[in-house]
């Protein structure tokens, strides 16, 4: 073992240098810097180069991590880059946003007592670094191949496949009805934790790659699906979720309160110099209000730190657990406590106040109860222990729900869950409907965007499988 690694011994844990709150809570930059590359290797150098590595084990991309952690320390960022991208077709966007704490680094075996490596950290400084280095070189497949696929959705999910069947040699075309490549990375997560201009120069790539985007063009609406499946070889359905979960209760339709993912969209698309009629008008904008933002999760995070940047008078976030039990990254509601946001623990609302716009929200007071199925504790009211938070905008980030699809895509036999979820084979990732395939949110519910980039990767390969089968079937019966 190079006399290199094994070094958190003796070097502690590091973190690149953080912008102050007071210059950071009035922009919406990324907040932290990039390592130098005296750091990045000193910190890689941390590493115990364990033989079973929980980092790895626990990232769903199965990212050879420690492999990386060593070429950085040695020096040798090119082929940390090559290592780093081999399994990862996005590792400059997961070293942004990943929940590392719940992930990689928190199940790093030095963990206890030294602090975990800033694996997320180190990754993206090894592809920020490849990028500007031009390292990063788009696509050329070693042959071109006849058949094509097209793949609906250019979230992350819906992307790794396109990088992956174009590897392959295909003719691949990504639909997607909005206006820009990204999906919630563009609309959904706020600048500071992924500037936009990431997200743009990987679809720039992608195209200089041959991937054709069909933008603004929703498939049902503007192309019937059975006209799609007959113009590709095989289908793709990626479309993630993004039907918010509403919240009901006394006042629940007043004015003021709005879905999470409308606010996020409306602040991004103001951000990249859109017009937004709803934001200009004020109606999605938190300046100078009393904001509550409601739920637990990244998404709620997200709303409490966007709210800070635009002004708002206060922000509070009220969820019905307490903070170990919270689903969103420890890491993000410490950045957002830093920028002033509160939080109301184990409150659940119960009733919104105002007469035409909202006012307040009535809130109960939850105590922990027995662990239910799920492990997680149930949650009950505390009788009598009502209170009322001021609020003039309230942001509901309940999660999300799939849209019918098979209403929007009029294909009455294509299989769902109870949940809305389309159903797959399982290792196939087929649904259905031969030749259709999906991966991502639609299929396993709302999730992080690593496993959608799992998802995508696992669903092209059986797509290059049905796709060859079927050529050879067809080239024997000639």
């Amino acid at each position: 073992m190079p006399d290199r690694m094994l070094q958190f011994v003796r070097v502690p844990q590091q973190t690149p240098e953080k912008r102050a709150v007071t210059a950071r809570r009035t922009d919406f930059d990324e907040i932290y810097a990039r390592f130098a590359a005296d750091d990045a290797a000193r910190q890689s150098s941390r590493c115990s180069q364990c033989g079973v590595p929980f980092c790895q084990v626990h990232c769903p991309l199965s990212n050879n991590i420690p492999d990386w952690l060593k070429l950085t320390a040695e020096g040798r960022l090119e082929e940390a880059y090559e290592m780093a991208s081999s399994t990862n077709n996005f590792p400059e966007i997961c070293g942004r946003i990943c929940p590392q704490d719940r992930l990689c680094e928190g199940n790093c075996v030095i963990e206890k007592g030294f602090e975990s490596v800033t694996i997320g950290a180190v990754e993206r400084f090894i592809t920020d670094n490849a990028f500007d280095r031009g390292w990063v070189q788009p696509i050329r497949p070693a042959a071109e191949r006849p058949q094509s696929v097209g793949i609906v959705g250019a979230g992350p999910g819906g992307l790794a496949a396109a990088e992956e069947m174009r590897r392959h040699g295909y003719q691949v075309h990504v639909y997607d009805r909005y206006d820009r490549v990204g999906g919630l990375m563009i609309y959904g997560i706020p600048g500071f934790k992924l500037e936009k201009d990431i997200v743009l120069r990987r679809w720039k790539l992608m195209e200089d790659s041959g991937i054709i985007f069909h933008l603004n063009t929703e498939i049902g609406r503007d192309i019937p699906f059975a006209a799609l499946r007959a113009r590709h070889d095989a289908v793709l359905l990626a479309t993630g979720v993004y039907k918010p979960r509403d919240i009901g209760g006394p006042g629940a339709g007043l004015s003021g309160i709005v879905a999470a993912l409308d606010y996020l969209t409306a602040s991004n698309r103001t951000g990249l110099g859109d017009e937004v009629p709803d934001f200009a008008s004020g109606a999605l904008d938190a300046a100078g209000r009393d904001v509550v933002v409601i739920g637990g999760g990244d998404t709620a995070m997200d709303c409490v730190r966007t709210a800070v940047r635009q002004g708002a008078k206060s922000v509070k976030c009220l969820y019905r657990r307490d903070r170990a039990n919270m689903p969103g990254s420890m890491r993000e509601v410490k950045n957002a406590e830093e920028e002033g946001v509160e939080f109301v623990w184990l409150s659940a609302p119960e009733a919104f106040l105002g007469d035409d716009s909202v006012s307040g929200v009535r809130a109960v007071r939850m105590h922990l109860g027995l662990h239910d199925a799920s492990g997680r504790q149930s949650v009950e009211p505390i009788e009598g222990s009502h209170f009322t938070v001021p609020a003039s905008l309230v942001i509901k980030a309940l999660g999300f729900d799939p849209e019918d699809l098979q209403s929007a895509l009029g294909q009455r036999d294509l299989a769902v869950s109870r949940w809305g979820t389309l159903k797959t084979d399982r290792r196939t990732f087929m649904t259905s409907l031969p030749g259709v395939f999906a991966a991502g949110d639609i299929v396993r519910g709302a999730s992080l965007v690593v496993w959608a980039i799992r998802d995508g990767r696992d669903a092209a390969a059986q797509m290059h499988r049905h796709i060859q089968q079927n050529a050879a079937v067809a080239a024997a019966a000639e």
